[in-house]
């Protein structure tokens, strides 16, 4: 199918509302884009299997998950980049002598190494319900992000690890943690070549630090209202907050909607 755009929205904090839901009026947006030939993407660090409903509300199959750690087209994998077993095991061990945690996705499951106080306040941060605690869940599933429960111990993961994996810290109790390299600047990069979509004018809209390079890549960025300084800056438009039709007046400003 020819498009005449490709939309790129982060979920937390953009297109979704502060109880990890769609608006209606949001949903209703999201499915005319396709009415217009324009294709709309979910490019996120959360998991398919996290919040499935969001995908359903959508009703969009296209999407890069896990932070660039999974790109989907059409409800097919184009790119899956799993983590070395033998490299969980490591940030495995370093979580256990800390007394954080570690929680291991792909884009169906998700687990978690311990149940905890730190692990129950990211994911009511986040507003999703506790992962089932199996801590060897790596050993025979695919985990393609791994995200580390820590408030302040990022350094203790950086430094001897940060050649090998890529780092995001997007919540106070968290950090998403994939292949080095990946990033949604890698998913849209490697979406936008393998569909042949590479001359598709390209927006995007964020308000996290894990959107900065997507908003790099994009030929137009949209900076949520709630969004970080980082993001703003990088921004051609700075939209309304996330819970002010911030979604809405974007897409009418560059006429996407009608």
């Amino acid at each position: 199918m020819t498009y005449r755009a490709v939309v790129f929205f982060d979920l937390d904090g953009t297109l979704m509302n502060p109880q990890s839901q769609l608006d209606a009026d949001v949903r209703t947006a999201v499915h005319s884009l396709r009415e217009q030939d324009i294709l709309p993407v979910i490019s996120t660090g959360r998991s398919p299997g996290e919040i499935p409903e969001i995908f359903e509300q959508a009703g969009i199959d296209t999407y890069i998950a896990l932070n660039g750690g999974l790109v989907v087209y059409e409800g097919k994998p184009i790119y899956e980049g799993a983590i070395d077993k033998a490299m969980i095991a490591k940030m495995l061990a370093i979580t256990e002598s800390h007394g954080d945690a570690l929680a291991y996705y792909n884009g169906t499951d998700f687990r978690i190494s311990r149940l905890n106080d730190l692990v129950k306040a990211q994911y009511d941060f986040v507003s999703t319900p506790y992962p089932e605690v199996d801590p060897d869940f790596y050993k025979t599933n695919p985990v393609d992000m791994l995200l580390v429960i820590t408030v302040d111990n990022d350094k203790r993961y950086i430094y001897p690890y940060g050649h090998e994996l890529t780092f995001y810290r997007n919540t106070p109790y968290s950090l998403d943690t994939v292949l080095k390299g990946e990033s949604k600047q890698f998913g849209i990069m490697t979406l936008l070549k393998k569909m042949g979509l590479e001359k598709v004018p390209t927006y995007a809209f964020g308000d996290g630090v894990n959107d900065v390079p997507m908003f790099e890549t994009v030929d137009h960025p949209i900076a949520m209202g709630n969004g970080i300084t980082a993001v703003k800056d990088r921004a051609e438009y700075i939209t309304a907050k996330n819970t002010e039709g911030g979604i809405i007046q974007g897409l009418r400003h560059f006429n996407l909607l009608p």
